[in-house]
């Protein structure tokens, strides 16, 4: 089944040290470097991306046939979406576990969601 890890947090909580009391500097990029790479090894991976932050965004919305643009999020929260991965594995406890090794864990929160398959419109990408 596929699976979106989709990675939430707050701006600056990576920063927190009570949050997470790891070192950070390189060493973060590293941790995210071993995590992946233990995805690909494992088979499971399919994609990844992380995003800018929130204030490079840019809404759309179509009222009464006009196009609405608002800089920002639709939503204002306290949690933004940082990044996701989508993975293959067996079921929800295989994502389950991969979320919780995920780096920097402590500091943010990942939704795990099973993928909609069989979309009629999925056809045209593939």
């Amino acid at each position: 089944m596929k699976y979106a890890l989709l990675i939430y947090s707050a701006p600056g909580a990576a920063d927190d040290p009570v949050s997470d009391p790891r070192p950070g500097g390189d060493e973060v990029i590293e941790n995210w470097v071993d995590y992946t790479q233990a995805l690909k090894d494992a088979g499971v991976v399919l994609g990844a991306e992380q995003l800018h932050p929130t204030d490079s965004a840019t809404t759309v919305r179509v009222r009464a046939g006009e196009r609405l643009l608002t800089d920002g999020p639709f939503i204002e929260t306290k949690e933004h979406l940082m990044g996701f991965y989508l993975l293959d594995v067996a079921d929800l406890d295989a994502a389950i576990e991969w979320a919780a090794r995920m780096p920097l864990i402590r500091a943010a929160s990942v939704e795990v969601r099973p993928v909609a398959e069989g979309m009629p419109w999925r056809a045209v990408l593939d």
